[in-house]
């Protein structure tokens, strides 16, 4: 795999290029000392992943996502040592299209410091996984089972790449007194996890927090997938996480939690599957709209990486494909009737 580092500091690239260089087939393609620089070799050289920082001189890591993503689309991950007090940054370059966002390994012969590297190194291994082939079909069985509970109308959301935007334009529509349950499964790393929580509850009127195991759908809440593992619905309609299936490159997997929403849930819904890479959530989105969920998909023009949704659309799986701006309005439409 060739990747780019882009990185201010000249320690941290040649400590990032040898952790880089450890990783089976993987090569270094270039160095770019701040953003401006990125997007300059980027336009002549796209590599297969790009380690962006965060905080540079001339332009920071936000601002070269978005015109990388604009102009030269490519694999981003932010791999950055600032994360207090610049949340809110990681999410907005992951609302231009990077992928998801790491710590920057720590230097040192200990162990904490040989999981920070293999975890960069797990990584990008799983983004390689992801942009290489399609995800692993599931092995969760459709359908829905017959527990019938009072519970609140569900709507359920899954995305990816430009997510949290996309996340966030939608639950900024829903008021605050929403007669349904939401629950998101967005590709993020688990360390992130809770600054997206907290990022998304400013963005609406709804609570927005993560969901812990024996969780149940709440009207007006907001829960979001907050662990490595696939997060999924038991028998008895409470939420957990499990580590199976094993196989899967990118975790939480929509389609697992789609499938399991299929399989348990005991009445129709709305299901939203927003822009991502890859093609988790089409089939999960397919089980629901065969369950006779009102199902939607994110139209090509808005979305960041037109992968999922396409994929989603191709199996026919979308009751209507929609603009960002519609999905929250249609949601509320359908509500209504419900």
């Amino acid at each position: 795999m060739r990747l780019a580092i882009v990185n201010d500091l000249n320690l941290t690239v040649e400590f990032l290029r040898q952790i880089v260089l450890k990783g089976e087939g993987n090569e270094v393609a270039w160095v770019a000392r701040d953003g401006a620089e990125a997007v300059e070799k980027c336009a002549i050289d796209p590599p297969d992943l790009i380690l962006m920082d965060l905080i540079m001189p001339v332009m920071d890591g936000v601002e070269a996502t978005r015109q990388i993503m604009n102009r030269y689309p490519c694999p981003i991950l932010i791999v950055t040592a600032t994360l207090d007090g610049n949340t809110s940054r990681v999410f907005e370059a992951m609302g231009h299209g990077a992928i998801d966002a790491i710590n920057t390994p720590v230097m040192g012969s200990d162990p904490a410091a040989q999981q920070s590297r293999d975890a960069l190194l797990k990584r990008i291994r799983t983004i390689e996984k992801l942009t290489g082939q399609p995800s692993v079909s599931q092995r969760l069985r459709p359908g829905r089972s017959a527990l019938a509970k009072k519970l609140p109308p569900l709507i359920v959301i899954g995305s990816s790449t430009g997510g949290p935007k996309a996340v966030a334009e939608v639950l900024s529509r829903m008021p605050a007194g929403l007669r349904a349950g939401v629950v998101i499964v967005q590709h993020v790393g688990s360390e992130f996890s809770q600054g997206l929580a907290e990022w998304l509850n400013d963005q609406t009127d709804l609570s927005v927090r993560l969901v812990s195991e024996g969780s149940q759908p709440a009207s007006g809440v907001v829960f979001l997938a907050g662990s490595n593992d696939h997060l999924i619905f038991t028998p008895n309609l409470t939420l957990a996480y499990t580590a199976e299936p094993s196989s899967i490159s990118f975790r939480p997997s929509v389609d697992v939690f789609f499938k399991s929403v299929a399989e348990h849930w005991p009445s129709k819904g709305i299901a939203v599957l927003l822009t991502g890479m890859g093609r988790d959530g089409a089939e999960g989105l397919a089980a629901l709209h065969r369950a006779g969920w009102y199902t939607i998909a994110q139209d090509e023009a808005t979305s960041v990486v037109y992968g999922m949704p396409k994929a989603a659309k191709e199996l026919g799986a979308a009751t209507d494909i929609l603009p960002i701006c519609d999905v929250a309005p249609a949601i509320l439409r359908f509500l209504e009737k419900m």
